[in-house]
């Protein structure tokens, strides 16, 4: 699977722009596309999926499965076919190859964590550089041997699958890519396994399952959501994958901040916990219209505003995969905003952290971080992001973050660009069709 005819640059020259109109369909969401693809080949017989995200991070999910036995056959529309199945997965000699995507690696080991025998998972430098202690924890509670380099468990990473027994297990920090691991193990477990989180993350595996008859129960409690899975056997589905909402909120602010901004993102997923950047921009003062055209699908419309300062607790962006976009909207606004309990991004695909402060810096205004805690003080008042210099070493969001500011600044080059290859490889030629 290749998402690609021409190679994201590493280096981009983006001009600026007063006018950032038009609209926008994002492609597949990610998050979804990753867990159709893993249902799909625990699923016995064909399933197929629509629509999904054409980055290099899902290519790296497919080439997995296959490698554990699935047969994925990709049409020309870009739909994928999947054959799968337990009886058809078994360990590969062939080291599962995951390349810069943390979500493969993490819901991969839940997945593997039945499958009797030795799986070797590896990625790039970058996933290399990314702890996976909190799959390695409950996985290893539930009998699998996940191991890794050094205390946290940096990839490369060996997974000893084989019988596994339910257990009760309270995330300690939010995250929906652990909780997933955890209740994809529990798929294949000796009893009921419950995955409390105090802190409500995405919940798209719990809908997938059950949409594919998994036995599953989810209830909202006092101390959080508890989700009960039962050990089950997965019916093939036709999954539909709407637009990735993280990947519109780019473009979103980029209308926000501009001049004359009007754009609408379409087709998005607009679950409640896909969208909380919708309620930070709300509550800075941003003209954000959520329209539902059915279910949880639909579009987003965001025009020009002037922005105020917030507080921003990690609960309303629970992956923070919005925060370094958010940042640029908080670097333009009037006023302080803070980011709470944001610790987890240093060990993103770079140390987020860092390089939202670099970026903020450079655009003109002023970043900090106290302990878990992001302070940005806007320019406010109008004024104008300067030229940008920025590398972005690879991060995806940063050079997508970076290329927003950029347009809507004094223009500017930004470099380790091509890492947006990853999850949104025509993210440049879709912000070019708004100028």
């Amino acid at each position: 699977m290749s998402s690609l005819t021409d190679p994201v640059p590493d280096v981009v020259e983006v001009p600026s722009s007063d006018t950032v109109r038009g609209e926008v369909r994002p492609p597949g969401d990610k998050s979804i596309s990753h867990r159709a693809v893993l249902l799909a080949a625990l699923a016995g017989g064909r399933s197929e999926v629509l629509g999904a995200s054409d980055g290099e991070d899902l290519a790296a999910t497919v080439r997995c499965v296959r490698a554990l036995g699935a047969v994925v056959d990709v049409r020309e529309d870009g739909t994928l076919r999947v054959e799968g199945g337990r009886d058809r997965l078994r360990a590969s000699e062939a080291v599962l190859d995951c390349g810069n995507s943390g979500t493969t690696m993490r819901l991969l080991c839940g997945v593997v964590a039945s499958i009797a025998g030795t799986h070797r998972l590896d990625g790039d430098a970058s996933l290399r550089r990314r702890p996976m202690d909190r799959v390695q924890v409950p996985l290893a509670d539930m009998g699998a041997t996940v191991s890794g380099q050094g205390d946290r468990a940096m990839p490369p990473l060996e997974v000893r699958g084989g019988p596994l027994r339910a257990i009760r297990y309270e995330l300690p920090v939010a995250s929906a890519q652990v909780k997933s691991a955890v209740l994809l193990a529990a798929l294949a477990g000796d009893g009921p396994t419950v995955v409390i989180e105090p802190v409500r993350t995405r919940a798209h595996t719990e809908a997938m399952l059950a949409r594919a008859k998994a036995r599953i129960e989810v209830v909202e409690r006092p101390d959080g959501r508890h989700t009960t899975v039962w050990p089950s056997a997965l019916e093939p589905v036709a999954w539909h994958v709407p637009g990735d909402p993280s990947q519109g909120a780019f473009l979103v602010v980029a209308a926000l901040l501009a001049e004359r901004g009007e754009v609408c993102v379409n087709d998005v997923d607009l679950s409640a916990e896909r969208v909380g950047f919708t309620q930070v921009l709300d509550a800075m003062g941003a003209h954000v219209l959520v329209q539902r055209a059915r279910g949880e699908v639909g579009d987003l419309r965001a025009s020009s505003s002037a922005l105020r300062g917030v507080a921003v607790p990690a609960a309303m962006v629970p992956s923070l995969d919005e925060v370094p976009v958010l940042a640029v909207a908080a670097a333009a606004a009037s006023g302080v905003s803070t980011f709470h309990d944001v610790g987890e991004l240093r060990v993103k695909e770079t140390d987020r952290l860092d390089a939202i402060v670099r970026l903020v810096t450079a655009l003109g205004a002023t970043a900090r971080v106290r302990g878990e805690v992001l302070e940005v003080v806007g320019l406010g008042g109008g004024a104008r992001f300067r030229r940008l210099e920025f590398d972005a070493e690879g991060d995806h969001r940063m050079a997508m973050a970076a290329a927003v500011a950029a347009t809507v600044g004094a223009g500017g080059v930004v470099a380790g660009f091509a890492g947006v290859a990853t999850s949104y490889p025509r993210f440049l030629a879709d912000l070019a069709s708004l100028r």
